[in-house]
């Protein structure tokens, strides 16, 4: 006797949902390691506080911080515009 979802996909998930699935799973995945890098490489090496006046390692933290911030939400906007 045959599963009735059999032919239907992986267990019956339709291609569709999957797919859109994926797309949140990975967004959320790069936006929480990008924000989590970030903060840890912030706070750990001590980039992200200037001692009364900002230093190169501040301008440089925070400058390439928001570079690949662009590039994320760059990703962003390709991966969802499919």
């Amino acid at each position: 006797m045959n599963h009735p979802m059999e032919g239907e996909g992986e267990r019956g998930w339709d291609p569709n949902v999957k797919k859109y699935l994926q797309k949140v799973l990975y967004s959320v995945f790069w936006g929480l390691l990008w924000l989590m890098s970030g903060a840890t490489a912030g706070l750990y090496f001590k980039l992200a506080f200037g001692n009364g006046q900002p230093r190169i390692n501040n301008i440089l933290f925070y400058s390439l911080f928001a570079v690949s911030g662009f590039f994320l939400v760059r990703w962003y906007y390709l991966t969802w515009k499919k």
